[in-house]
């Protein structure tokens, strides 16, 4: 009989609710503040790290899992019995933690060949952040408490992951200047004129996908920009940060457009954070174009 077990790493931004209830394992990533490393999900929450993110004059970064702490969750998960470990992971091209699974894996059979034919690690490029591949991930967990096949699950995750997309817009342009996402001049013309860029998370790439003077045009633009690419009927979720009502508005007007709510919240953590600053919102949603395999 399968025992299978779906994986990710925190990057996902999965919130602890969806955790428990589909009994997802999370394998946190490092956070490095200074001198200091800590373990996002243990040390702080979001709303922690935000905290920090904004007290601190410097730019934290995240660490890679790395091939010992896979290995080490491999085997621990072949002595609790799974027949099957899958796991859908942060975009291979902005963390090496993907290949590190893969480095892992080939390593773990090597050092235990009585894993061999008892145990099968399956492993995918999530090709995105946050719900761009923690949606997948949900929506896996959920088929294994339905009983799902494994090859249903892993094609399902395979499709998810495929035409997963993310519009977000980011209120503030400080912490792409201090992280280098753009120059510090251009972020400091743009907080000048009020500038709001509207940003797209598809294929492995962070594209700058608009551009607008004032917070008000931010929402809208980004409504009007997913509905535009959405596949008809599909469900979508919404991102936020730091401010919880931005994400509500975004979901009410959508809800205003499409006739439905959306299916999921997530809140995002620190490898989105560093980057866009505490305070985003954002939606995720079926895209009708799909990404190369």
């Amino acid at each position: 009989m399968s025992k299978i077990k779906i994986v990710t790493d925190s990057a996902s931004d999965i919130l602890d609710k969806y955790v428990k209830e589909y009994d997802i394992e999370v394998i946190p990533f490092k956070v490095v503040v200074g001198d200091k490393s800590y373990v996002s999900n243990e040390d702080f929450d979001n709303e922690g790290f935000y905290n920090i993110l904004e007290s601190y004059e410097g730019i934290p970064s995240t660490s890679q899992i790395t091939p010992f702490e896979f290995e080490e969750f491999y085997n621990k998960k072949f002595e609790e019995g799974y027949t099957d470990i899958v796991l859908v992971l942060i975009n291979s091209q902005g963390s090496a933690t993907y290949n590190n699974s893969i480095m892992a894996k080939d390593n773990f059979f090597e050092e235990h060949p009585e894993a061999e034919g008892k145990m099968n690690i399956h492993t995918f490029d999530g090709k995105s952040y946050n719900c761009g591949y923690g949606w997948a991930v949900i929506e896996a967990a959920k088929m294994v408490q339905e009983g799902k096949e494994l090859e249903e699950i892993l094609e399902a995750i395979k499709e998810k992951l495929s035409k997963t997309s993310i519009y977000f817009g980011m209120y503030s342009l400080t912490y792409a200047a201090k992280s280098g996402r753009i120059p510090s001049a251009a972020a400091f013309v743009g907080e000048t004129i009020g500038l709001k860029p509207v940003m797209k998370i598809w294929d492995h790439e962070i594209i700058t996908a608009g551009k607008v003077r004032g917070e008000k045009k931010l929402m809208s633009n980004i409504v009007s920009m997913a509905i535009e690419e959405m596949e008809e009927g599909s469900p979508y979720t919404v991102i936020y940060g730091n401010d919880k009502t931005v994400a509500d508005e975004l979901a009410e007007r959508l809800t205003n457009e499409l006739g439905y709510p959306p299916v999921y919240e997530f809140q995002i953590g620190a490898a989105v954070a560093i980057n866009a600053g505490p305070k985003v919102v954002g939606v995720g949603f079926n895209s009708k174009n799909r990404t190369s395999d």
